[in-house]
């Protein structure tokens, strides 16, 4: 099979996704939120029996609690996690006993799971701040180290890369606002992206400096597109073996479990189609106006 260059089309696909989300975020469709970025309150109940998620919705409705969700899990599905938004803190335990008071008439086995979680917007705003500098500095690392092991144009091929595929996961988060809340679990997504994008990477541009010294008389751009293809078996092999067990994730697990692996199948796609189809020949592109 001949690998051919269509980068100019899936930067064109990449533009028109962040371009997407970029357009319902102005129209205030933006990323999800959730407590764990704007404050709020997280408190989890087993309620002994088969949990119907439009009765405790009544019942938090009927509380006059303003933003909230409802999810029910656990094995039995008896269990649900309740988020409420924009709640002050000397509310907490009048909001937790009252609402502990009014589903036990429905649900007298109701028992609390785990600790009651306030995050303050003070403490939302820091993490948002901590996320932002962890990738950046994840880059700005990364490009010392490629430009050191290979070259300049490497590293900055790979950054454009990282850059593209978090920012992919980003955009995405705004177009499935509705299935998924952006929760500090996205922390953890977006690195973990960044060292599966960077090793895909690596990969195909150590192959691509091996055949730059092979073969000769051949341009850059072709150079790519054989590194590419001796690469492209190890990359689906990886790449599908890595998804299986994701998706079993997201498809099985619970709330939390699912806001981490949704990210980071997107992220996985993301990072195989830029390492594959951007990153190299963007390092062609460096190279070629260098030696011009």
């Amino acid at each position: 099979m001949k690998i051919k260059n269509h980068s100019r089309i899936c930067l064109i696909v990449s533009a028109c996704i962040m371009v997407l989300a970029l357009v319902l975020t102005l129209f205030g469709q933006g990323v999800n939120l959730g407590i764990d970025f704007t404050g709020g309150l997280s408190m989890q109940y087993s309620l002994g029996a088969d949990a119907v998620q439009t009765d405790v919705e009544a019942v938090l409705k009927e509380m006059q609690v303003g933003d909230f969700t409802v999810t029910v899990q656990g094995a039995n599905h008896d269990e649900v996690n309740i988020r409420i938004k924009s709640i002050n803190q000397d509310d907490v335990q009048t909001v937790q006993e009252t609402f502990e008071g009014k589903m036990a008439d429905k649900y007298p086995a109701i028992k609390r799971v785990g600790d009651v979680n306030y995050v303050g917007p003070v403490a939302g705003e820091t993490l948002l701040k901590n996320a932002f500098v962890s990738v950046i500095l994840a880059a700005v690392l990364m490009l010392v180290y490629i430009a050191i092991r290979f070259d300049f144009n490497s590293g900055l091929a790979a950054v454009i890369g990282l850059v593209h595929d978090v920012l992919i996961m980003l955009s995405f988060m705004v177009i499935l606002r509705s299935i998924v809340q952006m929760n500090s679990s996205f922390i953890a997504a977006a690195l973990t992206i960044v060292g599966y994008s960077i090793n895909n990477t690596i990969v195909i541009f150590d192959r691509i400096r091996e055949n730059a010294r092979k073969l000769g008389g051949v341009t850059r751009e072709e150079v790519v597109n054989v590194s590419v293809k001796d690469c492209l078996t190890r990359t689906v092999t990886t790449t599908v073996t890595t998804l299986i067990t994701i998706c079993a994730l997201y498809i099985l697990g619970v709330a939390s479990i699912k806001e981490f692996a949704l990210p980071i199948i997107v992220g996985i796609v993301s990072s195989v189609y830029s390492a594959n189809m951007i990153n190299g020949y963007i390092w062609a592109a460096l190279e070629s106006r260098k030696r011009k």
